[in-house]
């Protein structure tokens, strides 16, 4: 027990020499810190991260999600009722514009069209044997009125019945490719009956809407980047073909179509899409990393960074900016600093006012930086290199849509398929550019 007392009072007294020699070596330092806190530049300004203006390639764009659907697509219907009698195309055939595709059975109009022209043939000779008539005055002029108006009845008898004929026959409206055939052979069908869906897919068209205040941006002729969710990591090109003149009350969007070259057949009417329309883009555009912002009143401050009059020192300037256009982590600014300008990104409520001295501090060393070091939060893209230097080997799927992937995607050819069979090199004009109606 002797020993135990004399433990803990050894313990007891270590305590409070600790604890004394603590307050002993922290007390000049609170009695002095407002003495070291007042010189402006010392060791003791604020500490700030910072990062520089930088000069990249902006694209003005914006997302959207619309849907393919073919250039051209119609239902086959046929106008006359009749009985099948031949089919003559296979599913999934490409088809020329006029190629006889269902025949009905026509015997009884194919008579009629005999028949009429028997009569004509008639009436015709009748006619002519009355103009000699006429001639040597051995018949009225009465009879050969009459003749002449009956060779009229006759040919639109003949017209009459070929047109009843050429109705039991269906053909191709365009070029393009037929679907899936919804009737046989010995069929008999009522007109409006559904027989076979023809697409042309040569040029897919997508659609899609977007809010009102990109009506006065999106014009046709523009380009849009264009992915679907069945061909991951392969973009497609996009033209802009027209825009809805009309917004839409309810969502207050614009509609907005765009075509697709598809002559290699990767596409297909029905598809969804995720659009990036792009409206324009500046190669110079001034950028900052969006911590950088300050709002305050209605109006957008940055700080900046600018040399002290005293010499290697820093000191905060509050100044007024314009944006511009945002991309993820990204402002564009439009007025107020110039290439290369230091605005603080991480310390804002340290400075209270302009003129206050700045310690900048490169948080990927340690122990910060020296005052007028480079700063740390600068952008990954460097002020002197182009939007092009982006990796290219990055997929575009996986590339978030900025600008520099934006501006890539468009340029960059498309990718063939690797699941799918070799892709036949295409000739020719883009069927895009010859309008959404043109058929050949």
């Amino acid at each position: 027990m002797a020993y135990q007392k004399k433990y803990a009072l050894i313990a007891v007294v270590g305590v409070c020499v600790a604890s004394g020699a603590a307050w002993w070596f922290q007390r000049p330092a609170s009695v002095d810190q407002p003495t070291v806190a007042a010189p402006a530049g010392g060791g003791r300004a604020p500490a700030v991260e910072v990062a520089k203006v930088t000069a990249i390639t902006l694209v003005d764009e914006t997302q959207a999600v619309g849907s393919l659907r073919s250039r051209q697509g119609v239902m086959l219907r046929p106008e006359v009722a009749g009985r099948v009698s031949k089919i003559l195309f296979n599913d999934g055939q490409r088809v020329r514009k006029g190629q006889l595709l269902v025949q009905f059975d026509d015997q009884l109009q194919a008579a009629q069209v005999s028949q009429a022209k028997a009569e004509m043939s008639i009436a015709a000779a009748n006619h002519k044997r009355n103009q000699e008539l006429v001639a040597q005055n051995f018949i009225s002029k009465r009879s050969l009125d009459e003749s002449a108006a009956a060779l009229e009845v006759s040919q639109a008898k003949l017209d009459l019945a070929t047109a009843t004929l050429n109705r039991l026959k269906i053909v191709a409206p365009f070029d393009g490719v037929t679907g899936l055939r919804q009737v046989n052979v010995g069929d008999y069908l009522k007109d409006g009956t559904d027989v076979v869906n023809i697409e042309d897919i040569d040029a897919v068209l997508v659609d899609f809407r977007l809010p009102e205040r990109f009506q006065s941006k999106v014009r046709p002729g523009q380009k849009a980047q264009l992915t679907v969710d069945a061909l991951p990591g392969r973009p497609f090109a996009a033209i802009v073909q027209a825009v809805d003149p009309l917004i839409d009350a309810n969502g207050r969007s614009v509609g907005v179509r765009g075509c697709v070259d598809n002559r290699q057949q990767q596409l297909r009417p029905g598809m969804f899409a995720r659009v990036n329309a792009v409206f324009g883009s500046r190669p110079s555009a001034l950028v900052i990393p969006e911590e950088a912002i300050v709002p305050q009143g209605g109006r957008t401050f940055v700080v900046k960074v600018v040399p002290g009059d005293k010499p290697d020192t820093l000191v905060s300037q509050r100044v007024a900016v314009k944006v511009g256009l945002r991309q993820p982590g990204k402002v564009e600014i439009l007025e107020g600093l110039e290439l290369d300008d230091t605005v603080v990104i991480a310390g804002h409520q340290r400075l209270q006012k302009d003129g206050t001295a700045v310690r900048v501090v490169d948080m990927s060393k340690p122990g910060g930086a020296k005052p007028g070091a480079a700063p740390s939060g600068a952008p990954a893209i460097a002020a002197s290199a182009p939007a092009s230097s982006a990796p290219a080997s990055a997929p575009a799927a996986s590339t978030p849509p900025g600008a520099t992937a934006a501006a890539a995607a468009i340029s960059a050819p498309v990718a063939p398929a690797k699941t799918a069979p070799a892709a036949q090199p295409v000739t020719g004009p883009n069927p895009c550019l010859r309008g959404a109606d043109a058929t050949r």
